[in-house]
């Protein structure tokens, strides 16, 4: 099935025979589906908190972490080629003649995008390039000459925007200046993720071809942010691992082979990022994706839930620290284990199952191994019908739950009881995430060995026009976490305002 060459591209993408005979497996076995038990919701399996709580955990994250290294990491090689989905819809019609005046009427995002389009941050860009090429766009749009401004916006000639990615498109318009998504991070990092010397560690992970892109963007723009707060920013900036990279097969389940005979491989999804994340030194860790971004006017709710969250995790840690030290010394007694029993069942979400009919001395091994993983405080909004995944408690193999972030692809859709818990779900996940990477010594944890490799996916896509099947390795927040520490807790839906589409921008979180 493997020819010489094959082993040869194999081995420059850092892989192995090997790997690509249990890759090859996978397709014709499948993943197994996750066995869900019942959604999570408020108070079982999700903390809401008080007013008051909230503001204990603001004060609590701003006494501690000071004494930590904090980062914000943030996804951002998605290429904004799908926000603009509809419009290269739009070009494509109107270039074969499709009447303007007909595609207003029939199809209602045209409609607001084109009667609004001066709303957009990128209107000004757009509208003097097109001058510097001697076209009018306030001309354009009089003559409903709608194909010229798509050009103008999408193609090289113009601002390029089908060909950039998502971070550095401009999202926001201010009267000082425009601000991209990447701009808005910077931004955000001043306010809740600065330590006590006045540092900002940004770490960006973003497709090879667009990093020079960043960094170009990044040394244009950051001295005015570094002058406005006050701060010192520390940007990096990372790729995906082409080893995570995945074998494409056809619809046979054999090697999908391109063109010129070469294998064809596709990236193996966010989950592939875990191995950007295990290269982060730092104590606190705080996750969002790129296009999760809001004006100034609306950032104060983000603020003010990013250190709740960050306070929760800097408690957690607290706590679980303590008793990995008495574990470690031999020093857990009767009543501090049943205390840190309490506080595991209680206030970690283990399943109380787990210490049915054990012996103080098994119960305590029990402990170490779970206080000794990584931790994650989640926030999660309330479900108003976006597509993702949400939060779940989940059966092990052996009965026992926990609690996981579930995509609906991982579960068995021939299934209507599974089905059914699914749809029941109150919450869903924005990508709000804090984590800890560090155990009680302050030794990096291995983040590989936490992930359930059985928890990836087959997606079916095209190449060429040929129909092929993709794996997606278990995802960053879903498999890639699954045997971390994990705590959900209520957030406002204020602070989740993703940008999927263009006319997302035209939404009062964004204007």
């Amino acid at each position: 099935m493997l020819k010489n060459q094959d082993i040869k591209q194999i081995e420059k993408k850092g892989k192995t025979k090997d790997d690509i005979k249990n890759q090859i497996e996978l397709f014709h076995k499948g993943f197994p589906p996750i066995e869900l038990a019942k959604p999570a919701t408020p108070n079982d399996g999700i903390f809401v908190l008080s007013e008051k709580q909230i503001i204990e955990y603001n004060n609590l994250y701003e006494k501690l972490s000071a004494d930590y290294s904090i980062m914000k990491f943030v996804p951002a090689s998605g290429a904004a080629t799908r926000m603009f989905k509809n419009v290269y819809e739009w070009k494509e019609k109107l270039s074969r003649g499709y009447d303007a005046n007909m595609l207003l009427s029939n199809d209602n995002n045209a409609k607001q995008f084109f009667s609004r389009i001066k709303d957009f941050a990128f209107w000004y860009d757009l509208s003097n390039k097109m001058t510097k090429n001697g076209i009018d766009a306030e001309n354009c749009l009089k003559k409903k000459d709608y194909l010229s401004i798509i050009e103008y916006l999408l193609e090289d000639k113009g601002i390029g925007y089908g060909n950039l990615p998502k971070g550095l498109l401009k999202f926001h318009q201010y009267k000082e200046s425009n601000r991209t998504s990447f701009e808005e991070h910077l931004v955000e990092g001043a306010l809740y993720a600065k330590n006590k010397n006045g540092i900002v560690n940004i770490h960006f992970t973003v497709s090879p071809e667009h990093k020079e892109l960043f960094l170009n963007h990044y040394k244009e723009i950051a001295y005015k942010y570094e002058k406005y707060f006050d701060v010192k920013y520390q940007i990096d900036f990372s790729v995906q691992d082409p080893s995570t990279d995945t074998i494409a097969v056809d619809m046979d389940n054999n090697p999908f082979r391109e063109s010129d005979g070469k294998l064809y491989f596709r990236p193996g999804g966010h989950g592939a990022l875990i191995k950007n994340l295990n290269n982060i030194d730092s104590d606190i860790v705080f996750i969002k994706n790129i296009d999760n971004v809001v004006t100034d006017r609306l950032k104060e709710p983000t603020v003010i839930y990013k250190k709740m969250i960050g306070g929760m995790l800097l408690k957690i840690r607290e706590e679980v620290f303590k008793y990995k030290d008495f574990i470690d010394k031999n020093e857990l007694n009767e009543g501090l284990y049943y205390s840190a029993l309490n506080f595991a069942c209680e206030s970690l979400n283990v399943d109380k199952k787990y210490f049915e009919e054990v012996t103080k001395e098994k119960g305590t091994e029990l402990l170490r191994d779970f206080f000794n993983s990584p931790i994650r405080v989640c926030g999660m909004v309330k479900n108003e019908g976006e597509p993702g995944g949400g939060p779940f408690w989940v059966k092990s193999k052996n009965k026992k739950i926990s609690l996981q972030i579930i995509e609906s692809s991982q579960i068995d859709k021939n299934n209507n009881k599974q089905t059914e818990i699914f749809n029941d779900s109150t919450h869903f996940n924005p990508v709000d995430i804090v984590c800890s990477l560090k155990n009680n010594k302050g030794e990096k944890y291995e983040l590989d060995k936490y992930i359930d490799h059985k928890t990836g996916f087959i997606s079916h896509k095209s190449k060429d026009g040929r129909s092929l099947k993709a794996m997606e390795l278990p995802g960053l927040w879903n498999g890639a976490m699954a045997n971390w520490i994990t705590v959900f807790v209520e957030v406002p839906v204020i602070t989740f305002n993703p940008v999927k589409t263009v006319n997302d921008l035209l939404r009062e979180e964004h204007q």
